[in-house]
């Protein structure tokens, strides 16, 4: 095996953070579509849809852009959308956040999902966990139990 295909290259490490951003921002999808009685396909939607439905993705793509600390061009990435189009729905509700209500839901959104524990990082390959040799026995057992956790 080559040693450079053992590494991660950096674009291996890019489509890592990329499907992690993904996941964040159907978290925070499915967060604004909760709180905002919409359902959660619409806003994962590829086309506008309904004023709510807009509202609803525009939150979302605040949330991922505050709780989750995503940069706008990471956030426009992980919902299919135009680093304009994220900025200006930060902007928007950014703007909407001076009405009490509205300011607070959103405030709880937030800390909700800052809440939200980090994923487990993926369980090792089982090609990876030693047949023969030292490491047989206990450290083995022990190796296999931690997999079994992961599936």
């Amino acid at each position: 095996m080559d040693r450079r295909s053992a590494r991660p290259t950096r674009d291996s490490a890019r489509e890592e953070r990329a499907v992690e951003d993904r996941a964040r921002a159907r978290l925070a999808g499915q967060a604004a579509a909760y709180s905002l009685g919409i359902p959660v396909d619409e806003v994962d939607s590829e086309t506008r849809g309904t004023a709510q439905a807009a509202l609803a993705r525009q939150v979302a793509m605040y949330l991922a852009h505050i709780a989750f600390e995503m940069s706008l061009a990471r956030v426009a990435l992980a919902f299919g959308r135009d680093r304009s189009t994220a900025a200006h729905a930060c902007h928007k509700i950014e703007d909407m956040r001076d009405e009490p209500g509205f300011d607070a839901r959103l405030d709880e959104l937030e800390a909700s999902l800052r809440a939200m524990p980090e994923p487990e990082p993926p369980a090792p390959p089982l090609a990876c966990l030693p047949v023969r040799g030292p490491g047989r026995g206990p450290a083995l057992r022990q190796a296999y139990r931690q997999a079994e956790l992961y599936r």
